[in-house]
Parts: structure tokens; sequence; C-alpha cells
């Protein structure tokens, strides 16, 4: 990413609106982001707006999304309004194969993120995603 930009949303809570947020955000993307980082970032983002929906927006409510991107890292947080998960003894538990059709999602954070970060209540998310240093030399040589 070329300088600092934002990209917010709230969210009805539906997967239909999770794939039009995404559309967006492809879009944003493409100005904006590393293209070698392109589809482990949109991987994170729909896996945590999907959780979002599906877990914690049973009633409909909607879902918090906040991108901020730097010329070093992508930061994707979101928040819904549900009851959260015990992150901590899910962390604890052996992993799940990537492949499984569910339970992957902290797989997908622990291998697309450089850092992944819950509240307390588990009903809120922050992943970073570093890009690589060759990344911003070809951005900066631009």
């Amino acid at each position: 990413m070329s300088r600092c930009c934002e990209l917010r949303a709230e969210l009805p809570g539906t997967l239909e609106a999770v794939d039009a947020f995404c559309q967006q955000f492809r879009s944003w993307y493409a100005t904006a982001g590393d293209r070698d980082s392109r589809f482990g970032v949109e991987l994170l983002l729909r896996e945590a707006l999907t959780n979002g929906v599906k877990y914690g927006s049973g009633s409909g409510t909607p879902v918090t999304c906040v991108l901020r991107g730097g010329r070093r890292r992508l930061l994707i947080a979101v928040m819904d309004q549900g009851q959260g998960f015990d992150w901590r003894a899910v962390l604890n538990r052996t992993p799940v194969e990537i492949t499984s059709t569910g339970g992957r999602g902290l797989e997908i954070y622990r291998r697309y993120a450089d850092r992944v970060r819950f509240n307390s209540q588990g009903n809120s998310v922050v992943l970073i995603k570093r890009f690589l240093a060759s990344a911003v030399l070809k951005e900066e040589a631009r």
C-alpha cells in the first residue's frame, strides 16, 4: 500500500452483504494493495466477516469492519454484537485441517495473518498482515 488509507463499513448481518463488501474491498485493494498478498488478505477478511455474520449476527444485527492500510501492513478489525466465543479454549485444541469444511477460522488466521487479537468476550478480532520488504521497495520505486 502506498500510503495510509482506510475503509469502514457497517454491514447487514447477511452473507450477501459479506460478498458485496469483499467485492468493494477488491476494488479498494487493487488501487492501494500489494498484489502478491491479495488472496491471503481477502481470505482473512472473508473469514472474519463470515464468522461475524454466522455466529454473532444471528438476529440480523450489523457487523462492523474497519480496514486500515499503510505501506508496511494492513489491519482488519471485525466486530459483531453476538455473545462471542471462548477463543482461548479453541486456541488450545488440536489444529483443524485447512481443508475441513468447518472449524478452520483460527487456522486460516494463523496461516495468513502475522498477528491475531481477540477481545476478552470473543466477538471482535483484529488481524494484522505485514507486507514483505520487497513489496514495499516495489511501491517506493514507482
